[in-house]
């Protein structure tokens, strides 16, 4: 059901690897209600195929988004490659008032050159393409439809990374927010036939480039990025209780944290990195603490003989929420660290649950127990207004993307765990098709 209750043994044993399976992301609900925009395919004036169609991927990029609707190819009026080409009136016809084109070439050493330009659809047709602005005292010839053009070079390997970044410019430029295209997920995979049955594995955002970091013949459990996107936090009973491990991604490294009597677990990074919230039962009742990572300072947040778990911190770092059964049946509560004052914050449902707080501090984003079963819901914390933003089933374990507009989580398909995602205003859904095994716990990075 949750976590909540859930006491999980764990044996862990490190490894880093390139894992078979990519997780490639299946539209469910919410194109049509998204923003037109076309991606042209970018012209190839080289030999042979492109390792990585780019076009496609920063496509899929926008859709996922929730707030855009590509123009399919072969719905396109035309193929401009650059913006003396485009017919405004043609394209406007079809309500797009953006779009984006480019070229890619070779060079001698092998690499790939991107010349790409966003225009300004609508603006072009006002103006026929062109306009004059004043320079200098003169008047001189204005392209001010073309919201920006770059040009990069990339090898081979890096060409995906950099759709993601065209994305990410493509998105910022349109809507005024920072794109999270280029961040990477991590989740837990269990595979009952497998040998070591429980993988941590990391992967794009849109579940390519999966690596397995770590196996274990035991569960795994609650990966939590730092804010640098170099270390996941998680749990391990590999020495026969539970204990907290922060590892380091890339070279595999790995430090003990915790290792107190009884439950160890749910740590997350502070804002900064220099805390660790964590749940802990060393005194009987489960209860939120902090960890200073420099210092090894443990402070006990919560008190009494309720259950305290699944912290998160507040984007102003001055404050926590978590989950208590204080009230009977589990909420959600907000606690100031430098005076301990504690307050309800959900109030709608039987269970609420798993709470996050949206990166500008608006949102919170729960697993909401209603008639219904149990679904992801958001929250505004200045109205209080419930929104419920799912109905798949057995929602759990929300992760929000760092600009705030997405959020993974796991629920139940075909009979099996899977990932999901949700736009935050619920109009977009999307999931993960089935991979070799059950996928849970998914953790988003921070922007990298």
């Amino acid at each position: 059901m949750t976590r909540f209750f859930i006491a999980i043994l764990l044996a862990v044993t490190s490894v880093c690897q390139t894992a078979n399976a990519a997780l490639e992301l299946i539209i469910t609900d919410g194109i049509d209600s998204a923003r037109p925009i076309a991606i042209v395919p970018f012209q190839w004036q080289g030999e042979g195929s492109l390792p990585v169609d780019i076009s496609a991927v920063i496509a899929s990029d926008l859709q996922r988004s929730g707030k855009f609707s590509p123009v399919a190819t072969s719905k396109m009026p035309q193929t401009p490659y650059n913006d003396s080409e485009i017919d405004f009136d043609a394209w406007t016809a079809l309500g797009v008032d953006a779009l984006l084109t480019g070229t890619i070439t070779q060079d001698a050493a092998g690499n790939y050159k991107v010349d790409y330009q966003l225009v300004d659809v609508v603006r072009g047709q006002l103006t026929g393409g062109e306009s004059r602005a004043l320079s200098d005292g003169e008047l001189v010839l204005s392209k001010d439809h073309v919201l920006f053009r770059k040009v990069a070079t990339y090898p081979s390997n890096r060409l995906r990374e950099y759709a993601h970044r065209i994305s990410d410019l493509v998105y910022e430029q349109l809507t005024g927010e920072r794109g999270a295209f280029l961040t990477r997920i991590a989740y837990v995979v269990v595979n009952d036939k497998d040998q070591y049955p429980y993988q941590l594995r990391v992967a794009d955002y849109d579940g390519f480039n999966e690596r397995l970091v770590l196996r274990s013949k035991q569960p795994l459990m609650s990966p939590s990025w730092s804010p640098d996107g170099k270390k996941l936090a998680y749990v391990s009973f590999q020495n026969g209780q539970a204990e907290i491990f922060v590892m380091n991604i890339y070279t595999g490294e790995r430090e003990k944290l915790t290792s107190f009597p009884r439950h160890n677990g749910a740590p997350v990074f502070s804002p900064d990195g220099n805390t660790l919230a964590l749940v802990l039962s060393k005194t009987g009742s489960l209860h939120v603490y902090t960890l200073d990572l420099n210092t090894r300072k443990l402070t006990q947040i919560t008190r009494g003989r309720s259950n305290n778990t699944e912290p998160f911190w507040h984007p102003d770092s001055n404050s926590l929420i978590f989950t208590s059964d204080r009230g009977g049946k589990p909420q959600i509560y907000r606690v100031n660290l430098s005076d301990g004052a504690t307050s309800r914050l959900t109030w709608q449902g039987s269970q609420n649950l798993g709470g996050q707080i949206t990166p500008d501090g608006r949102f919170l984003v729960m697993v909401n127990q209603s008639g219904s079963g149990f679904n992801l819901a958001k929250q505004d914390l200045e109205t209080g207004a419930v929104q419920v933003l799912t109905k798949t089933l057995l929602d759990e374990s929300p992760s929000i993307a760092p600009n705030g507009g997405m959020v993974i989580y796991s629920s139940i398909y075909n009979k099996k765990n899977v990932l999901s995602m949700v736009s935050i205003d619920g109009r977009f859904k999307a999931r993960l098709p089935e991979t070799n095994g059950r996928v849970r716990a998914p953790a988003w990075s921070p922007f990298l």
